[in-house]
């Protein structure tokens, strides 16, 4: 199976599925002598585990990092960083009704189609549960760009049609400290208790609803992203995209800007008083021209769809194209998102972290 590694630089492989002995990650091309903090690590895969709270699944996982080469002393040798999560709370028997039936909507029916064998407990490698790998792959990026002074923060700004006010990113550890007083992992307490009481009514009727993330890269500075084909929204977008049930990607004015005049969405430059730097009075651009950072900060949306396993029953078919019925079992998310903002920040960290490293050799 293709399509395991992403970056070109700082480059990962995840590897492992929902329901074998672990999942884990190699990291390759991250820079010597940069300090981990396992702490750190640690503290980012659980915004992620299972188990949360009433609004996620019951599965419990205290996916416990464990670092098996690549960091000497507490630093990083410039070898290939390698991670393992111990799978602890797997229960297969609850995926044994579906051994030949397609669940609506899952990749039981396109892996089958494509391979002839699919891993049906929990969906294997189609399962969330190997994005795990990925935040902890982001947890060492982020720590590569915290030291250069770039800040990856994220919240959910919208759960179905709630949507939460524009927040305040001047300030990113009271952004984060804000966002963690609440379940939902919304950055405004009001929208909050809203969603919370939404996802929670959704979860009692056996059903799931979706949500948006909004994501902002602050102090990032001008130049990275590579013309033609590896601009820096284009990367984004291939890394939102990738993650599981996520449909949609727009970053700075999104769809909203194909509604506007130019007269009204151009960004205007303006050398900040006091600094000499040239900033823009708007962001529609959304920190991104050319393909290319210009300094402001990057922001995007990444759209979720409900999660696809619910509570009833539903009509499909099986291995053999024969009229079936299935009914989800086990234990699942009714609303993605909440657990979803530490994936959405380590996708963007390790986007920013492989264009940083690129942007260094971009000028003699």
């Amino acid at each position: 199976m293709a399509g395991n590694t992403f970056g070109q630089l700082f480059k990962i492989t995840t590897f492992g599925e929902s329901h074998g002995e672990a999942i884990g990650v190699i990291i390759d091309g991250c820079p010597a002598q940069l300090e981990i903090d396992i702490d750190f690590i640690q503290a980012e895969l659980d915004k992620r585990k299972p188990g949360q709270s009433k609004i996620t699944t019951q599965r419990k996982e205290s996916d416990t990092v464990k670092i098996l080469s690549g960091v000497f002393e507490g630093k990083t040798t410039g070898t290939p960083i390698a991670m393992i999560i111990p799978n602890e709370d797997q229960r297969s028997k609850d995926y044994s009704h579906n051994t030949d039936v397609f669940r609506p909507s899952h990749a039981d029916y396109t892996y089958h189609a494509k391979y002839g064998i699919r891993d049906h407990r929990g969906g294997g490698r189609s399962s969330a549960r190997e994005t795990a790998a990925r935040v902890a792959a982001g947890a060492v990026a982020k720590l590569l760009l915290l030291k250069a002074g770039i800040n990856v923060i994220a919240h959910v700004s919208s759960v179905g049609k709630i949507d939460a006010p524009n927040v305040d990113i001047t300030n990113p550890q009271e952004f984060i400290e804000q966002r963690e007083l609440n379940i939902v992992r919304c950055a405004d307490p009001a929208t909050a208790e809203e969603m919370i009481e939404k996802i929670d009514r959704i979860r009692k009727q056996g059903d799931t609803i979706g949500g948006k993330i909004s994501c902002y890269i602050t102090n990032c500075p001008v130049g990275l992203g590579e013309p033609v084909f590896d601009k820096l929204h284009a990367d984004l977008g291939k890394a939102m995209l990738s993650i599981n049930a996520v449909h949609g990607f727009e970053y700075g004015s999104g769809f909203t800007g194909s509604e506007m005049q130019g007269s009204e969405h151009n960004d205007r430059f303006v050398n900040e008083p006091g600094t000499g730097k040239i900033k823009t009075l708007t962001n529609y651009s959304g920190g991104i021209q050319g393909g290319i950072s210009n300094g402001m900060p990057i922001e995007f949306k990444v759209a979720f769809k409900p999660v696809a396993t619910i509570m009833q029953n539903q009509a499909t078919v099986d291995a053999d194209g024969n009229a079936a019925e299935i009914q989800g079992k086990g234990r699942h998310d009714p609303c993605v998102v909440p657990r979803a903002v530490p994936i959405v920040e380590a996708m963007a960290a390790l986007v920013i972290a492989d264009h940083w490293l690129r942007n260094k050799t971009a000028v003699v």
